[in-house]
């Protein structure tokens, strides 16, 4: 294994294996085997719309996913779907009031 020639045999049999792996892939791609979705650079399927501090342990998110929102509540224990599957199209727009603040009623734990 001393002979410097063996390694220029491994050298040139790795280049021919990974030009002979680039083939395969130009002519799959030629012929439609390996089709990518077409999407436009501008154009997501999936959008946080808003987020929502509630402690610092919790946060409200609203997420976009086509024309469906779904309100998320994520927590250090995990996340809960609290409404899923709102129109997009008909949400009215809220009355801008200048508070940020959110009030949660919440039952006493027994």
């Amino acid at each position: 294994m001393d002979d410097p020639t063996q390694y220029l045999r491994f050298a040139a049999a790795l280049i021919f294996v990974l030009a002979l792996i680039g083939a395969m892939a130009f002519v799959a791609r030629a012929f439609g085997f390996l089709v990518t979705p077409q999407r436009k650079p501008g154009e997501r399927r999936l959008s946080i719309i808003e987020m929502l501090s509630l402690d610092p342990r919790r946060r409200l998110v609203l997420v976009r996913r086509d024309n469906k929102e779904y309100l998320i509540l994520l927590s250090s224990t995990g996340e809960t779907v609290l409404e899923g599957g709102i129109e997009a199209n008909d949400i009215p727009d809220a009355p801008m009031s200048g508070s940020t603040f959110v009030t949660i009623k919440t039952e006493p734990r027994l």
